[in-house]
């Protein structure tokens, strides 16, 4: 297992298709991956939990809310739709995620700016309304991908420098990594519910 000082939740959500993940065949409507990122010199492994996209899932990943620290919340700047539904993406991840949540509202296919259908200002707009952070990426040329998960990272890091994030709950959304004595690493998806996704 690598080195790491801290492991954080994340939620990918919205209605859009295009992941952040390698995407392969689903078997519960959830792509489940990691990604490592540093922050203050401190490598911080990220557990990503990517249901974008899964609108016939939409029940089952109420749950996956549970302890995530940082939420990605995707739209498709060529898609006026997925952007029409944010509210309601963001509505339930305040419904059923910590409080304390990191949110970052992402315009996705910014490699497609000619057939844009939601100006960057209009994206601006929301995450300002909504006290989010934005940025436009575009997943197939990975552009920004990690400057929004580096971004959010650094936002959870400073609440736990904080205080704001209780470290010995088992609920958290935040863990110390395996070098950490006394205090395990959240569960794999497989372990916490009993079957492997992917």
């Amino acid at each position: 297992m690598s080195s790491y000082a801290y492991l954080f939740k994340y939620i990918i959500i919205g209605d859009t298709d295009n992941r952040f993940l390698p995407s392969h065949d689903l078997t519960i409507g959830v792509e489940f991956g990691a990604r490592m990122v540093s922050v203050d010199n401190k490598d911080i492994k990220l557990q990503i939990w990517d249901t974008a996209g899964q609108e016939s899932f939409r029940s089952i990943t109420r749950s996956y809310y549970r302890g995530a620290v940082g939420a990605l919340l995707v739209y498709d700047i060529t898609r006026r739709d997925t952007f029409d539904h944010l509210a309601t993406w963001l509505a339930d991840a305040r419904k059923h995620s910590n409080a304390n949540t990191t949110i970052m509202l992402i315009g996705n296919k910014c490699d497609l700016e000619a057939k844009r259908s939601v100006s960057r200002e209009e994206g601006e707009e929301f995450a300002s309304k909504n006290g989010l952070y934005f940025i436009e990426t575009s997943a197939k040329t990975a552009t920004n991908v990690e400057e929004a998960f580096v971004q959010t990272a650094k936002d959870i890091y400073e609440k736990i420098q904080t205080g704001v994030f209780d470290l010995s709950g088992e609920s958290g959304g935040v863990k110390l990594g395996p070098s950490q004595p006394g205090i395990s690493s959240m569960p794999s998806m497989s372990q916490a519910n009993g079957y492997s996704c992917c």
